[in-house]
């Protein structure tokens, strides 16, 4: 398979390897909305101090050596928060009106090409991952080697208060007091006045991303686009925030919805009234900006977000792709992977199956959903440039199961249909699933915390890889075939299915 070539001199190979004082500014005001002029940041850094070095969970290979650099920045302002004027509906097309506002300091986390000639000219925006009790990177971190290849930008937005001010710590390792609680010294000033505005904060994100709150967080960079991103219950917040909030501000020119429930996040709760989304919550039809939907097997199945299917549009795509899990073994090889192809052979390796960094009771996931994110990202960059759609994928064949109580009221989840030997059926196909050699689901594991969402992991035995495949030059035929086959239908990218094939070679068979 012909690599694109898209590094740029200098990139490929590549082995792995900032707030002290804030400054005082004017708070500039007004709430998004019509007939009010848009709240606008100010932005101050790049900011260093404390530890020396950003809070966040994220990649932590040396940037410089792909040409980028990382830095943070304090946004503050005054936010505005929402309430709606008629019910919330299933269809998404929720209309709301700007309330109260109240201030807030918080950051970002910037990473960027040092070169101006290398940028080109996209920021993927990520609402940041607060449910471990700190700032997560997920959608970064699975889909970083594609971003940096393409000389994309990315910034991180501490929208929630979790985030800024911390809650009861819920994983292992993460400060209970968030980001003052991590490094008093660095983030001491920070401040968030609760997660109803933290939809006019992500607005004001895209604002001081432009370069419009003052110091410009991209240095000399001028961004053309502005891509939302966000995983989990960062995704629950953005189907509010493109039902709601994106129809009023139009501050972002594309979508990455990654991993969302079938419902959404609350548009006000406590201390302001409790404004909750409705079950299912779809995505609004009516939006010019392209939206593309990632789902693995653990989202659709488990968690419930077959509720929510919606047929696609001209301006929604979703993808639910078979053999992953909401959270994997790549959820941390993705830290440190720099594209050598370490992380691919780690997956394909049944014979050294992970438990995860939660020690789970059986393995978890060791699927692919980086590698098709990767490909969803270089889409929709396409899509929203105004090129054509990503391609249609195929939805996993599922049944209703039981429900499940979740915040006091009934979740649907669903089943997945399998063949005899645990593979799904349906959705997005790789040769994870078309040519496997363990069964890669997105079930429920065992072992407490958060191994519910890591999905399992079983290898076939000796009789039925024999079954499947009768030498394993048969195996590594088919499994080239399917992935020639996932290039050509647009769901793997050439360097993700070079390393695949590549790693296919050189793992112990199993059995």
């Amino acid at each position: 398979m012909p690599s694109r070539g898209r590094f740029r001199p200098g990139r490929r190979g590549v082995t792995a390897a900032v707030v002290a004082a804030v400054l005082p500014g004017s708070l500039l005001l007004g709430a998004a909305g019509a007939g009010a002029a848009p709240a606008v940041p100010v932005v101050t850094g790049p900011i260093t101090g404390g530890n020396g070095v950003p809070v966040i969970l994220s990649t932590s290979f040396d940037l410089a050596q792909f040409g980028y650099v990382r830095e943070e920045f304090v946004m503050r302002g005054d936010a505005t928060a929402y309430a709606p004027t008629a019910p919330l509906t299933e269809d998404g097309r929720w209309q709301v009106t700007p309330t109260s506002t109240a201030p807030y300091v918080t950051r970002l986390v910037v990473v960027r090409p040092i070169d101006r000639a290398d940028f080109n000219g996209t920021v993927f925006v990520e609402w940041l991952n607060v449910t471990a009790g700190a700032d997560s990177a997920v959608s970064w971190t699975q889909s970083h080697l594609e971003l940096l290849r393409e000389g994309a930008a990315w910034v991180g937005v501490s929208a929630q208060a979790v985030g800024v001010q911390g809650a009861q710590s819920v994983a292992p390792g993460a400060a209970p007091g968030g980001l003052r609680g991590s490094d008093p010294a660095r983030y001491g000033t920070l401040t968030h006045p609760g997660d109803s505005y933290s939809y006019d904060i992500f607005t004001q994100a895209a604002r001081a991303v432009r370069g419009e709150g003052g110091v410009a967080p991209l240095g000399d960079l001028r961004p053309k686009r502005l891509v939302a991103t966000g995983e989990s219950q960062s995704a629950t917040r953005l189907v509010t925030y493109i039902n709601a909030v994106q129809p009023l501000a139009e501050a972002y020119d594309g979508f990455l919805v990654h991993s969302r429930f079938g419902s959404a996040a609350a548009l006000s709760q406590s201390p302001l009234p409790d404004v909750p989304a409705p079950l299912p919550a779809r995505l609004r039809t009516d939006l010019d900006a392209p939206v593309l939907v990632f789902q693995t097997e653990g989202d659709v199945g488990p968690l419930g977000s077959a509720a929510a299917r919606q047929p696609d549009t001209k301006r929604i795509r979703t993808w639910e792709v078979a053999g992953t899990a909401h959270a994997d073994v790549y959820t941390t090889l993705g830290f440190t992977d720099v594209g050598d192809g370490s992380a691919e052979r780690a997956l394909l390796d049944y014979t050294n199956l992970s438990r995860g960094p939660l020690n789970c009771t059986t393995p978890i996931n060791a699927g692919p959903q980086y590698a098709v994110l990767m490909a969803g990202v270089s889409h929709l960059d396409r899509w929203v440039r105004g090129g054509a759609a990503p391609p249609k994928g195929a939805p996993l064949q599922v049944t209703e199961g039981p429900g499940r109580v979740t915040g006091g009221r009934t979740v649907p989840s669903y089943v997945v249909a399998r063949d005899p030997d645990g593979v799904a059926l349906g959705g997005i196909r790789t040769p994870f699933v078309d040519a496997p050699r363990a069964a890669l689901t997105g079930e429920t594991n065992e072992g407490g915390s958060f191994c519910g969402l890591f999905g399992t992991t079983r290898a076939f035995d000796a009789a039925t890889l024999a079954r499947r495949y009768p030498t394993r030059e048969a195996f590594l035929e088919q499994f080239r075939r399917s992935a020639k086959q996932a290039v050509r239908a647009g769901f793997l990218l050439p360097e993700e299915a070079e390393r695949m094939v590549a790693a296919s070679n050189r793992v112990p068979y199993g059995g």
